[in-house]
């Protein structure tokens, strides 16, 4: 079965491979239109999708999924529509230019700086159909082909955003429609096998729960793959004792409108001065929501990422900290760092947090739900990259999925 699994991740990747050039080579007009055309498509064959996304669902329900994982797997009449919005923005985006001048050496030599496809592009994601049309649009926007793996509880809803809108979209721009491939299979020994092919896949990109992502980076890491890993979740926020009463209020109710994402809020830090005082308005807030609170002692380390604990994820972990400095340390070294926020009407207080809090993304006075590619950036993302080095971090769009070459031409006459 491995052997079978691994022949068919390959068949994908050579074919992506192979069509590859004629998505490096299309011109804007024609990427643009491909997009165009999966927006049109998208809403033309709702039926369809919304059918098999249907079927994905009850199966999932009938597993025992849980209810923040079905959230995430169900496409409704209101999130297909806001897919074809986000496609028709991504057409209507700039494209970044493909060459930039750098400087002039000696002689009168330019140097220019070419922006060029990474070639094939992998991705791996779970129970999230959106996600491949997210994905799928980074990728022709970018000019990179793609072979993409879900997981087995979204294949059917993925397979038929395939069928029905993304290829036949690109074959109407004249875009080979091969240049987006999806491994057929639902065996999870298919992820492990998309990040063995460097030859092929270069780079991939992982998301998925902590433990899982971890695994494959590091296979992919021996076999000389790229990974651009969104490994664990979570959301932090400290609540400080200049904290407006209703701003708090108002950060908990909207960190918390959906469960099964990355960037919920998971712990909340309330200053000791002001914990006894705000806990009232704090508790009010998470029963709106339907969540519960994790209080100490606890039998849990204190950034567990709830929205992967099937049976515990309406929870909120919530601690008494004795001021800004200790509310860093905690984010830093005992969440995963993907975002943390400051509650406070002290621009010293907040300047502290934003200059001590290593992570991805850091708010004031704000949710950190709004760490996301089109709620920041106005297109959808491939990911939220979490990595401490240099290249794309935080939500990972188009713009940064190409390689950098340098060129030398000669005097301009």
């Amino acid at each position: 079965m491995t052997d079978e699994v691994a022949k068919a991740v390959e068949e994908c990747a050579r074919a992506a491979k192979g069509a590859a050039p004629s998505l490096a080579g299309a011109t804007d007009e024609a990427v643009d239109a491909a997009l165009r055309n999966m927006a049109e498509r998208l809403l033309t064959h709702r039926d369809e999708v919304l059918e098999a996304n249907q079927q994905d669902v009850v199966a999932a329900k009938s597993a025992g999924m849980s209810a923040g994982l079905l959230d995430r797997l169900t496409i409704t009449e209101s999130r297909l529509t806001g897919m074809a919005d986000q496609l028709r923005l991504l057409a209507e985006a700039p494209h970044p230019e493909r060459t930039v001048p750098v400087s002039t050496l000696d002689g009168g030599l330019r140097l220019v700086e070419r922006r060029r496809p990474v070639g094939v592009i992998g991705a791996n994601y779970e129970a999230r159909p959106n996600v491949t049309v997210d994905v799928a649009s980074q990728l022709v926007k970018s000019r990179n082909a793609g072979v993409l793996r879900t997981g087995s509880a979204a294949l059917g809803s993925a397979t038929r955003l395939l069928d029905v809108v993304i290829r036949p979209a690109l074959a109407e721009a004249d875009i080979d429609e091969h240049v987006v491939q999806l491994v057929p299979r639902a065996e999870r020994e298919a992820a492990a096998e998309l990040v063995r092919l460097p030859d092929l896949v270069p780079l991939v990109i992982l998301r998925g729960s902590g433990e899982s992502t971890r695994s494959l980076a590091l296979t992919a890491a021996q076999h000389g793959v790229r990974t651009l890993a969104h490994a664990d979740g979570g959301g932090v926020l400290y609540v400080d004792e200049h904290a407006d009463v209703d701003t708090v209020r108002s950060l908990v109710v909207n960190s918390l409108d959906r469960l099964g994402v990355c960037n919920r809020l998971n712990l909340l830090l309330i200053h000791d001065a002001v914990h006894d005082e705000i806990w009232p308005v704090v508790s009010a807030a998470l029963a709106e929501r339907g969540v519960s609170p994790s209080l100490p002692p606890y039998e849990h380390p204190i950034g567990y990422e709830w929205a992967l604990d099937s049976d515990r994820e309406a929870t909120v972990t919530v601690a008494r900290v004795g001021g800004v400095a200790e509310a860093v340390r905690i984010a830093n070294e005992e969440t995963s760092g993907l975002a943390a926020g400051i509650a406070t009407e002290d621009a010293t207080v907040a300047e502290a947090f934003f200059d001590g809090y290593q992570g991805t993304g850091v708010f004031w006075n704000a949710p950190t739900r709004l760490l996301d590619g089109f709620k920041l950036l106005g297109v959808p993302e491939t990911g939220i990259n979490l990595d401490k080095v240099p290249g794309p971090r935080g939500p990972v769009t188009y713009t940064d999925l190409y390689v950098r070459q340098y060129a030398v031409l000669p005097a301009e006459r």
